[in-house]
């Protein structure tokens, strides 16, 4: 009997994993928040408190020939700058931790004049692949800002990094078809509990499998899309590392496989077979 597409890519992704691979990465750039001047990432504590984006100080921007929108309130940077100060009980200087901030802006939508610096792709849209984003009928709502991927379900909503922040189309459209994935889940949708149940930890059984379907459903719609040879390596080795957590069970893949069938078969619009 000929295999369809979403065997041929489930085999393709057990090969894949019964011979070991190599780590996966994020197929974007520009991960996290960053100084425009210097495309420096902020550390530490800084992490969380700005969202992944590049920012100035004000005289950076006026400097750069820009200026900050009238109204915009500016965001914390925290640094740690160390302090001499004699100590008297030993008669030596010691240096001392001193908490200082300095306040910066959003150099994208809270500054005008100035350009992004982080590094762009110019790459042409996989026609077949946005034929997949706009034959899902009903689905979320989408954003595209740099530096996160991630659907969230309270809003029914999707956030990607734009085309232009991937090294290759085929990361981008993986990356959206991850998020499209876990969105079928959605309470209005097929109720997957890894989507539907309130209280789920990074890691723990119900969240580990949910990637793994969200992971192979985005593997069939690549496969659809024609994009399958560019995207099945770093799919296996992302599929891995949450094996991995569920204690590598290796028949959790073909499980995990039916459900992102019907997860893709969803998206596509086919009408479920009657069993």
């Amino acid at each position: 009997m000929k295999k369809n597409v979403y065997e041929i890519v489930t085999d393709k992704i057990i090969e894949q994993l019964e011979k070991g691979v190599v780590p996966w990465r994020q197929p974007w750039v520009g991960g996290g928040a960053v100084n425009w001047k210097t495309q420096k990432p902020y550390r530490g504590i800084n992490i969380f408190l700005l969202e992944p984006r590049e920012y100035a100080t004000f005289k950076q921007i006026q400097e750069a020939g820009g200026k900050v929108k009238k109204g915009e309130e500016s965001h914390i940077v925290v640094f740690w700058k160390w302090l001499e100060k004699e100590n008297e009980e030993i008669g030596e200087p010691e240096k001392i931790p001193y908490l200082r901030y300095y306040r910066v802006f959003e150099i994208n939508k809270q500054a005008e004049g100035l350009e992004s610096r982080r590094s762009a792709f110019d790459h042409d849209p996989i026609e077949k692949a946005e034929e997949v984003v706009r034959g899902y009928l009903n689905g979320p709502t989408y954003s595209y800002q740099s530096g996160r991927a991630y659907y969230q379900p309270a809003r029914d909503h999707i956030n990607v990094p734009p085309l232009k922040d991937y090294l290759d189309a085929a990361g981008y459209y993986s990356t959206l078809f991850h998020e499209m994935v876990h969105s079928t889940g959605h309470r209005s949708r097929l109720a997957r509990p890894g989507v539907t149940r309130q209280e789920i930890a990074f890691g723990d059984e119900v969240y580990s499998k949910e990637e793994l379907v969200a992971e192979m459903g985005a593997a069939m719609l690549c496969g659809v899309a024609g994009i399958d040879n560019e995207t099945i390596q770093n799919s296996a080795s992302y599929l891995q590392s949450w094996l991995r957590a569920l204690k590598e069970d290796s028949r959790l893949i073909v499980q995990a496989a039916a459900q992102a069938q019907k997860a893709a078969d969803y998206i596509l619009g086919h009408k479920p077979e009657t069993e």
